[in-house]
């Protein structure tokens, strides 16, 4: 049936939600979109006007299209080449969705979106829906066609697995570009000890090139591999201007609420370094190089005033 102007409206009030929703379950702006887009075509085949509650009605077809698409992404990331990484999101990014708590902020930095790999896409689902977005289990127990009981049991269970991630530090906007400033002064040193005084002892380092762009398979880990390849990643070099199109220009920026610098050449965002930070220390570096993975944040880079570049690398 034809959508009347009142349906189409509707849908687009939902749409920010529903694109939140699914960047949260698949870690992908690009595959959130489509099943946004999805979802819509699916609103405009069926009968609108039997839909009771058409957010609720909404929310359960993109969830079940995000949980179809988590089962196949997960046969596709056995295959994918190195490792993979969520696709960052730049500050004020409508993706980024709600941020009134700390719950609502933490789902979506790159350290829990990591962690959520972990889990089934059931138990991802229902810890999204719970904790990013309020839902009661009454409701997500509709949306998943489970009980209310088991709602709450995947939840405590799913909560259980991200807790035993590492606790991370809220930090603003500048306290995020003093962090930054400092640890890119330490990589740009030359020297690896002023480095290795900002990290954990069990720092990790984990960058994905997606086959497209050079990047370890297997992460750095420990104080001093990490700050060895970071203080090797800063060296300037012909190879590295070549392979990047250009001199880098480097600026320091939020991703996924999370410190972060970011590489950008000719207007196009080249890398994104997710900065995890806690009270001991910089305790991981997510380094997203995989040109696929960037274009969203490309066009947010354009449409935003950023200052001037802090240096050029390489």
């Amino acid at each position: 049936m034809a959508l009347t102007m009142n349906d189409v409206e509707r849908f687009e009030a939902s749409r920010p939600r529903l694109e939140a929703i699914a960047y949260r379950l698949l870690g992908s702006a690009s595959e959130a979109e489509d099943a946004v887009q999805e979802t819509f075509l699916r609103w405009q085949a069926t009968d609108v006007a039997r839909v009771e509650v058409p957010e609720a009605w909404l929310t359960k077809v993109l969830t079940n299209l995000c949980l179809n698409q988590l089962t196949s992404a997960r046969a596709r990331r056995e295959t994918y080449v190195g490792q993979w990484l969520p696709e960052p999101l730049l500050a004020g990014d409508p993706m980024l969705g709600p941020a009134d708590t700390a719950e609502q902020r933490e789902s979506v930095s790159f350290a829990v979106l990591a962690l959520l790999e972990r889990l089934s896409p059931g138990e991802r689902a229902v810890y999204v829906l719970r904790e990013a977005f309020g839902y009661p289990h009454r409701e997500i127990a509709g949306i998943l066609d489970i009980t209310e009981a088991a709602s709450q049991q995947i939840f405590h269970r799913a909560g259980k697995h991200v807790a035993e991630g590492r606790a991370r530090t809220e930090v603003d906007e500048a306290a995020a570009r003093r962090i930054v400033d400092e640890f890119l002064a330490a990589a740009t040193s030359g020297r690896t000890e002023p480095l290795v005084r900002l990290l954990t002892q069990d720092a990790v380092s984990i960058g994905d090139g997606g086959g497209k762009v050079p990047a370890r398979a297997k992460a750095f880990e420990g104080a001093r591999a990490v700050a060895t390849f970071l203080r090797g990643l800063f060296k300037p070099g012909k190879a590295k201007r070549a392979l990047a199109g250009g001199s880098p220009e480097i600026y320091a920026a939020t991703a996924n609420g999370d410190p972060a610098v970011v590489a950008v050449v000719d207007g196009r965002v080249i890398g994104v370094m997710c900065l995890e930070v806690t009270p001991e220390g910089i305790a991981g570096f997510r380094n997203q190089v995989n040109p696929d993975k960037l274009e969203r944040a490309t066009r947010r880079w354009a449409s935003t005033d950023h200052g001037e570049p802090l240096f050029h690398a390489f």
